[in-house]
Formats: structure tokens, C-alpha cells, sequence
């Protein structure tokens, strides 16, 4: 199906929010306007219910505000993209029952939050307003003005953390044998041999006459002296700024790293005879006359570990994070009753 990758992604995208709980209880207009184009489908929520999860009845007001999660620009658009929408949708309420069965596994294995952490948790969730009018009128809204009902919504959050810090954060850290292995069996960090250079060409007309190719051909003669002279990139991109009649003219003649297989065998074969900084003769290639100065060339290899280390650390990290949690969903949905209303 065409959406079927991303309702895929959505999920695993919801899956990975559910750590920020607290979070996910910040304030919302929860009473969008009505959406001003017929691209955008509206966000509103009246307390109705849209599952059931071992009995529990989860609402819009649950849903609407996983989908702001997932899509925080929808509080510009007032609303979803509406080509996104089901898929948003989805995600958001595979969510919401994925937080609720947490919810009820941490009730059952009896896990408590201590003090401490809660009054963190209270007063990290206050500075989330600006003034005290501010809280007391989300607390209205959100919470018809109940203290009590935000204590055990927060605690509810918490106690979700708890469960996901046992089963999924403390287990999904990769140990330095196995990123190590990933790197040697993986071909990611491998590059070709590249080379990265700018040019000056000079281009007759297609259909040039002699003289007019004998024209470009004076031009490229004068350009090549000024080349040859320019000692510095930089100088050099001025000249072809000012010279050239290629596109790469308006990035001073600078062309992207590119492997060798990719390059034209003139000018392959010119820059293996040379070293950074320097310019070739003029190059004819098809009508075009062209001068090439050589600015890097990066031998094919590996990037050495130590370099993507960190940044692996972190990709295997979240790559174990969203399998834990989706297996975890799986688990916990099993024996359970869960209806989508």
C-alpha cells in the first residue's frame, strides 16, 4: 500500500516518545479553530472515547494530544496535513494503547516513585508556564481545576519511565565489542578513491565556426596564463567567477568530491600526475576548452573507527531502543484486551 512505510515509520516514531511522558502533558489547545484550507483536517477532542485497553478507556483528549506529539506543526496549521492525517492518526493511537499497557505492567509489578522524584517531576512540569495564572488555567482545562487528577497523571508518567528505563534504556546500550564488529562487517564507512577540484571552461558556440573556435581557443590561452599564476582556491574561483562559461562559475568553478570512475579520463589521467594546488594545461573536452585545478585528492579507504564512534554508539543505541519497545508492545498486547472504538 502507499502509505504503508509510513504508518510503519509513525509507529516506530511513536514508540520512541513514550520516555517523555511528563512531557506529553504539556499544555495544548486541544479546541483547534476550524482548518482554513481543505488540506488541513482539524484537531478537536471532547472526551471521546477511541479505546479500550483492559478496561480502560482512553478518550480524543489522549489521542489529540499524542498526534501534537508527533506533529508539533500542526498548532500552526490547525491541524494535520490531510494526506497524513490517517497515518498520523494511527501512529498516535498505536501509541496511546502501547502507553496504557505500560502503564498497567508497571501497576502490576507494583513500582513505586519515590518522593523525591516526584516533586522534581512537579516542579520541572510547573516551569513549563510562565506565570501562575498560566498553570491554574490549564489545570481548568485540562483538569477541571483538580490538583489531584495532574498528580496522577504525572505519576502515571513517571511510573511509565520506570518501566521503560527496566525493560528497554537499560538494555539497549551497545557494549564496545559489539560496535566494534558492526564497523569491520559494515561497508557504510568505506569511500572510493575521490578527487575534488574547480574548472575554468571556456565554451564555444555549439554549431562554432573555425574562427569562433579559434576565438574560444585565444580566450582559453589567456585564461590558462591567469590560472597558472593564481596561487591560492580562492584565487582561482575569482577567475572562474569572472572566466568561465560553465554553470560552477557562480560557486567559483568548485565542483563536489567526485570518484574517479565519475571523472572524464583526460582529466583522470591529468590528476594522477599531480598534487594539490596545482592546474592542469587546457583540457579539451568535446568543444569545450577546460583548466582544472587540483584541490584534494582522498585515496579510497575507511574512515577510521575512532572518528564514527560516537555518532555509531548512538544509531545502534536507538536501532536496539525501537526494537526493544516493539517487542515489548508485543508482549504486553499479548493476553490483553484491547479494543479500538
Amino acid at each position: 500500500m502507499k502509505h504503508k512505510a509510513l504508518t510503519s515509520a509513525l509507529l516506530v516514531l511513536a514508540l520512541q516518545t513514550a520516555g517523555a511522558q511528563v512531557a506529553s502533558h504539556a499544555p495544548t489547545a486541544l479546541k483547534q479553530p476550524p482548518a482554513q484550507s481543505s488540506n488541513v483536517v482539524a484537531l478537536t477532542a471532547v472526551g471521546k472515547p477511541v479505546a479500550r485497553v483492559n478496561g480502560a478507556v482512553l478518550t480524543d483528549v489522549d489521542l489529540v494530544r499524542e498526534e501534537y506529539a508527533i506533529f508539533p506543526y500542526a498548532k500552526q496549521h490547525n491541524g494535520l496535513p490531510r494526506d497524513l492525517a490517517p497515518q498520523i492518526r494511527d501512529g498516535a493511537l498505536k501509541m496511546i494503547i502501547f502507553e496504557e499497557l505500560v502503564y498497567q505492567e508497571a501497576q502490576r509489578r507494583k513500582l513505586v516513585i519515590p518522593a523525591a522524584r516526584m516533586q522534581r517531576a512537579e516542579a520541572d512540569f510547573r516551569k513549563q508556564f510562565a506565570t501562575p495564572d498560566e498553570f491554574k488555567k490549564f489545570l481548568q482545562s485540562d483538569f477541571q481545576g483538580s490538583a489531584q487528577r495532574l498528580r496522577e497523571k504525572v505519576t502515571r508518567s513517571l511510573l511509565i519511565e520506570a518501566l521503560l528505563k527496566q525493560e528497554v534504556d537499560s538494555k539497549c546500550v551497545s557494549t564496545p565489542a559489539e560496535l566494534k564488529a558492526f564497523y569491520d562487517k559494515s561497508a557504510r564507512f568505506s569511500h572510493p578513491e575521490t578527487y575534488t577540484f574547480q574548472t575554468i571552461s571556456i565554451l564555444p558556440p555549439s554549431n562554432a565556426t573555425a574562427q569562433q573556435l579559434k576565438e574560444g581557443k585565444a580566450r582559453a590561452d589567456a585564461a590558462l596564463k591567469q590560472a597558472k599564476a593564481a596561487k591560492t582556491a580562492e584565487a582561482f574561483g575569482m577567475l572562474a567567477e569572472k572566466l568561465s562559461d560553465d554553470d560552477y562559475r557562480v560557486v567559483l568553478g568548485q565542483h563536489k568530491p567526485l570518484p574517479a570512475d565519475q571523472l572524464a579520463p583526460p582529466v583522470l589521467k591529468a590528476f594522477k600526475t599531480m598534487k594539490p594546488g596545482d592546474v592542469t594545461d587546457i583540457l579539451q573536452l568535446d568543444q569545450a576548452y577546460t583548466i582544472v585545478r587540483l584541490n584534494a585528492h582522498t585515496p579510497a579507504g575507511k574512515t577510521p573507527f575512532a572518528e564514527v564512534r560516537t555518532q555509531l554508539q548512538k544509531e545502534l543505541t536507538e536501532s536496539k531502543r525501537n526494537q526493544l519497545r516493539m517487542a515489548l508492545d508485543k508482549k504486553l498486547r499479548q493476553g490483553a484486551k484491547v479494543d479500538e472504538l
